[in-house]
């Protein structure tokens, strides 16, 4: 049973179904994978953190003994009743998805211990993968696919933990604050946690943008935005500055490259906006750019229309893959890369 849709997922988390034997979460958004596993082992035992009725098993554990899985799933609690059997993998290793695979199989098809539910948590599963292929055609198995949230599932993950928390954000500021958000679940939720106590915790406040002010100022990626910020501008000795700075500040490549990366998606995102008829001024609070920044964003779009930002994204992607290269100069991958879009917005006239 592949699960696909939000709703759907949310019911077989809050209530699983009693047929299911197993359940494969995988996905690149690691912090949702994570964030829904915890949710379903809550569900299938009490106390999820309790060696006596969970085995917790990683990589490390099945490389060094092959058996080791098919023993757990076999075996029964100590205490009586439901088991759990949790796997975390982290590598892609095929010898791994493949020992899972088989387990699986044999455990949706009762050949274990019919009172164990086994749970595998795992990253970006591509459609090679013969554990996702085999949990798919199990009928005793549930399959989540985890995908990155949504601009819409972000502003609702905020809306509903602030006002838990007794503080909320106009809607300029929960649009430019869901913006700065990163994409990674499990780092959002840090973020809106460190909002909450910046906002002081059942004080009742509706923050607006301007609130929000010395809260984004201090952000620990502020020097990449600025970086990004300055080399989309023309800046070159600024955008070379900014990156120097957030290497200081413990900022790596991927992240910095990840930074022009976004800054060049809200310029898209604005220019499809003004395409579709949307004023310069409103697209761009639409796409998330701070009222601070809004002049020099104006600047910018005026130069970067769609089709140069098409031609500029194929060299993003390319600087973000040869980042997470191992042994990689990632930092100089970054700078080299803002430092062509830096040269490229000059020739523009900015």
């Amino acid at each position: 049973m592949i699960l696909s849709r939000r709703p759907d997922i949310e019911r077989f988390l809050a209530r699983p179904d009693p047929a299911m034997r197993c359940a494969v979460i995988y996905g690149r958004d690691i912090g949702v994978v994570r964030e829904r596993a915890a949710a379903l082992a809550a569900k299938v035992v009490e106390r999820p953190d309790d060696p006596f009725d969970v085995a917790l098993l990683t990589d490390g554990d099945l490389d060094g003994d092959a058996g080791r899985l098919e023993n757990e799933l076999a075996s029964q609690s100590l205490m009586g009743g439901r088991r759990l059997v949790r796997l975390k993998l982290a590598s892609e290793k095929a010898s791994l998805d493949k020992l899972a695979a088989e387990a699986l199989k044999a455990h949706a098809e009762g050949a274990y211990n019919p009172d164990a539910f086994f749970l595998v948590e795992a990253g970006a599963l591509g459609r090679d993968s013969t554990l996702r292929k085999v949990a798919e055609k199990a009928a005793a198995c549930a399959v989540i696919p985890c995908y990155e949230d949504e601009p819409g599932d972000m502003a609702r993950l905020v809306r509903e933990a602030l006002g838990a928390e007794g503080v909320g954000l106009n809607a300029d500021a929960l649009a430019l604050f869901v913006a700065r958000l990163p994409k990674d679940r499990g780092v959002a939720r840090r973020e809106i946690e460190r909002l909450v106590l910046y906002l002081g915790p059942g004080s009742g406040v509706t923050a607006g943008p301007k609130d929000l002010e010395d809260f984004l100022g201090v952000e620990p990626e502020a020097s990449l935005a600025d970086a990004a910020s300055d080399a989309f501008g023309g800046r070159i000795a600024e955008a070379q500055a900014a990156l120097r700075r957030a290497a200081a500040e413990g900022e790596s490549g991927p992240a910095a490259v990840r930074a022009l990366g976004q800054h060049l998606q809200r310029l898209r995102r604005t220019q499809t906006l003004v395409r579709n008829g949307a004023g310069a001024a409103e697209a761009a609070k639409a796409s998330g750019v701070f009222w601070k920044n809004e002049r020099e964003f104006l600047r910018q779009l005026r130069a970067w229309n769609l089709e140069v930002l098409d031609a500029v994204q194929p060299e993003v992607l390319a600087a973000d893959r040869a980042c997470k290269t191992a042994g990689s100069p990632d930092r100089l991958i970054a700078e080299r890369l803002a430092l062509t879009i830096a040269a490229r917005a000059r020739r523009m006239g900015l």
